[in-house]
């Protein structure tokens, strides 16, 4: 008996050896995030949005239209070409919309049927004028309609755009289908994920930022408050996802940093893209650089989410599979796991910007620009910007990810978990005794 005593702690780990600090880092990291957390809540006290209605400013009133616009739905029942400029134009009637006084030129001329707001019932004429990128409106097609109040006082309609709601729920209800048959109970979650994802968006985050809060403050606090909720939500409560987690959030203020740091070198506006022209010109306290910034960052979650879970659960199945293995075999073993990850989403984060902005790049190769200012314009340095910005926080989320699941799945040691015996060490035990 004293023989394989003392064969057995002379082989392995026992209980005299070097202290184990796997539960000091568990310790360190679930503080670590208790802490952030108990920060994003008190930022989102600070940051939550006061419950006053942003007015709309003066330089908003163009074309004779004034106040806000609101959007109607109504049904096309009627449509043909004619002479243009009828006074039912825009306006909601019942019966047959009065003629043109004199006829000037032709145009598609839609009867529209209301069926929502204050004139449900009524009926409205739309006249466009045929050209590139005008509405081309059919029998029985649902559209939405603006509604906007002149400054006569009276109510004026305009075509806004057609009613996708039946066919997006459509296409959203296949993905849902799709994710929960393939992913099951995880997949679920991971919708539910998704929902709650956007319940941030709405509910905090742009009116936090039409409020006039800092934009930076609020997308982290946004980001940090859909890491917490996601993360959790779709792969559980475990070291390994707090590992993920902890990776994830130093890396998107990382991320925040690299991204102010950019956009003060390279001087972007974004006053390039149209939306935020209208921003600047109708909500002036929001500031566009802030925008920016806050696109930068919230932008860069999914793919850190993607790398850290994948790196977390690398270094702890690897942990498992091999007991024997040092912390450095397991962190290089999950290293090689995270360089090929790399390699791959660095291409789908820089396609996927390319692609949206494939339509800007056509634009400026038909103006006979050099490729050098196409690059450098704000448009597209943009874009440029945020996929470096997102590939180097990817690149560096994968050894810090990796590195703290490592802490958290092998006690300081190297080898196996003390007290812990596994097969092989069993068995050369067993073979040292029966000699």
């Amino acid at each position: 008996m004293s023989t394989q005593h003392s064969g057995g702690h002379g082989h392995g780990h026992g209980h005299d050896g070097p202290v184990p600090v796997g539960p000091t880092a568990a310790k360190v990291v679930i503080g670590l995030l208790v802490v952030i957390g108990i920060l994003v809540l008190g930022g989102a006290v600070a940051l939550w949005p006061s419950e006053h209605a942003t007015e709309i400013p003066e330089q908003s009133e163009a074309a004779g239209l004034r106040g806000p616009k609101i959007t109607e739905s109504g049904t096309v029942v009627r449509q043909d070409i004619g002479p243009c400029g009828s006074p039912s134009t825009g306006r909601a009637f019942s019966g047959e919309p009065t003629p043109p006084t004199s006829y000037a030129y032709e145009c598609q001329r839609s009867l529209v049927r209301i069926e929502s707001g204050p004139d449900a019932g009524s009926q409205t004429l739309l006249e466009i004028i045929p050209a590139p990128g005008q509405p081309d409106l059919r029998v029985g097609e649902h559209i939405r309609m603006m509604r906007q109040e002149s400054v006569t006082g009276e109510t004026q309609y305009g075509f806004e755009d057609y009613a996708r709601g039946l066919p997006l729920l459509l296409v959203a209800a296949a993905f849902a289908i799709v994710v929960v048959l393939v992913a099951r109970g995880r997949g679920l979650r991971a919708l539910i994920g998704i929902v709650v994802a956007f319940g941030v968006l709405v509910f905090f985050t742009l009116p936090a930022l039409l409020d006039g809060k800092a934009a930076v403050p609020v997308a982290l606090v946004t980001g940090a408050a859909i890491l917490y909720v996601v993360l959790y939500l779709a792969h559980g409560f475990s070291l390994r996802t707090s590992s993920a987690l902890l990776g994830t959030l130093a890396s998107m203020a990382l991320a925040a940093v690299l991204s102010w740091a950019t956009i003060e070198v390279t001087r972007l506006t974004g006053l390039s893209e149209e939306q935020n022209t209208n921003i600047q010109t109708y909500i002036q306290h929001v500031s566009i650089t802030g925008l920016l910034l806050a696109g930068f960052i919230i932008g860069s979650l999914g793919v850190l989410n993607d790398v850290t879970i994948t790196q977390a659960s690398s270094a702890f199945e690897l942990a498992a599979l091999d007991p024997d293995s040092s912390r450095r075999e397991i962190f290089g073993s999950a290293m090689r796991v995270g360089r090929d990850h790399i390699a791959s989403t660095v291409y789908t984060l820089v396609l996927a910007y390319a692609g949206g902005a494939l339509p800007l790049l056509l634009l400026f190769s038909t103006a006979g620009r050099s490729i050098q200012d196409v690059l450098t314009s704000d448009a597209v340095a943009i874009e440029i910007a945020r996929s470096a910005v997102g590939g180097i926080a990817l690149a560096l989320s994968v050894p810090l990810t990796t590195a703290i699941a490592v802490l958290l799945a092998r006690p300081v040691g190297g080898g196996a978990v003390p007290g812990r015996a596994t097969p092989a060490r069993r068995s050369s035990s067993r073979g040292r005794h029966s000699r």
